[in-house]
């Protein structure tokens, strides 16, 4: 019997913590509607503990409850100690589902905790935490083992055994420096699901350049043991420092590779969506598409050489591993050159119903047109930069949870 292998996206995590690059809440909320359209099993969503996320998580835990996010999980990160999950549940009282996290190294632990706390110290902290959150209403717990590639696997063995008996849902195996190589996690992930039978969540950094193949070494280890594995992705890879794994490149290879077809995929994943989301988060986070990045880079499906151009011509599959309707790309991209009227931080009432129109969503009353216009405005100073369509349309049918998106307290 072997396990299935799910999608757990952290762009609105650790994707959005990399060092120089920004994105909005309204955007982090948006990647998560197209993410749920995609089928992707959960979203790590933020950080509960942080105030400027409170009302983001919060307005999206409403969006969830109201059916705009249909099945997409909405899971928060903390760190495994009892104040910051206490924090956490009563900031954001809705989640439902927690990453954990603690360094597993000696590495890690000496650096910063310098003698102060050992490993069984930190265990401790995360299992009172874990009850708290269990105690607080949390339906799931992933234990978040930071470091894990620089952990002994004995360790890791005894961790995810005491965790599974603590009923914890699932471990997750950071290799946080991208150290790993795929073979050796190959080995390591199947000891461990073997050892354990609990399942498996594998996130991996590209320092090397390894994150995508790692990952789903990873994962076929876990499901050949017969447990369920979650890959952690981000959009187009974004994440610290060289990036995480990539969701389309790993979709692609799961789904075209012949070597990798075996492996049960969550028959939700619907890779049609690839193209849409991979341009919006280039364009949420202002960092471009690398030209030659699969699937969706300029020069995917692009053919220049004469024999090239000529097999793929008569016959798609000289040069090409799959259609680019896979990733739902094929339809022209349109730029108007006549006549634009834009939405942003000083639109007036005209022009607002006038986009509005034109996207087919029309106002009660001056009021209710007022009252969105506002939220355009401040949403535009948020962004700076031109609102997408669908952000104009989830502005305009979800007024008051987009309020709070846009809210922060201090």
């Amino acid at each position: 019997m072997s396990g299935m292998v799910s999608i757990i996206d952290v762009t609105n995590r650790d994707g959005a913590q990399a060092s120089r690059i920004l994105i909005p809440k309204l955007a982090k909320t948006l990647l998560n509607i197209y993410l749920d359209r995609m089928g992707v099993f959960q979203s790590e969503i933020g950080f509960p503990t942080i105030r400027h996320e409170i009302g983001y998580i919060n307005a999206n835990l409403k969006l969830a409850a109201n059916g705009a996010i249909r099945t997409l999980r909405l899971q928060g990160w903390c760190r495994a100690v009892s104040d910051d999950v206490e924090a956490a549940l009563s900031l954001c009282p809705g989640l439902r589902h927690l990453n954990l996290s603690f360094p597993a190294s000696d590495v890690m632990i000496g650096a910063k905790f310098q003698g102060r706390k050992d490993f069984a110290d930190l265990f401790a902290s995360f299992l009172q935490s874990a009850e708290i959150a269990r105690h607080k209403g949390v339906e799931s717990i992933s234990l978040g083992a930071e470091d894990a590639s620089r952990a002994p696997l004995e360790r890791l063995c005894d961790l995810a055994a005491a965790a599974k008996a603590a009923g914890i849902d699932r471990i997750r195996y950071s290799d946080t420096l991208g150290l790993d190589d795929p073979v050796m996690l190959h080995k390591r992930i199947g000891a461990l699901s073997s050892a354990t039978g609990l399942p498996i969540e594998v996130h991996c950094h590209n320092d090397l350049g390894l994150a995508v193949a790692s990952s789903i070494a990873a994962a076929q280890a876990a499901t050949e043991a017969g447990v369920d594995a979650y890959i952690n992705t981000t959009v187009n890879g974004y994440g610290e420092r060289a990036g995480n794994c990539d969701l389309v490149t790993t979709l692609l290879a799961l789904n075209c590779s012949p070597g990798l077809k075996h492996i049960p995929l969550d028959s939700r994943l619907d890779l049609s969506q690839a193209w849409k989301i991979a341009r919006y988060a280039s364009y949420a986070f202002g960092i471009p598409i690398p030209i030659m990045q699969p699937g969706v880079g300029m020069n995917a499906f692009a053919h220049e050489s004469g024999i090239h151009a000529d097999g793929v011509l008569k016959n798609s599959r000289c040069y090409e591993p799959f259609e680019p309707s896979l990733v739902g790309r094929g339809e022209p991209l349109c730029t108007e050159t006549g006549r634009i009227i834009s939405m942003g931080a000083y639109s007036g009432l005209s022009g607002f119903r006038h986009v509005y129109e034109r996207l087919g969503v029309s106002f009660p009353d001056d009021a209710t047109a007022r009252r969105v216009l506002q939220l355009v405005q401040l949403a535009n100073l948020q962004t700076l930069k031109p609102l997408t369509d669908d952000e104009l349309v989830l502005i305009a049918e979800h007024p008051e949870i987009v309020a709070e998106i846009l809210t922060v307290t201090v």
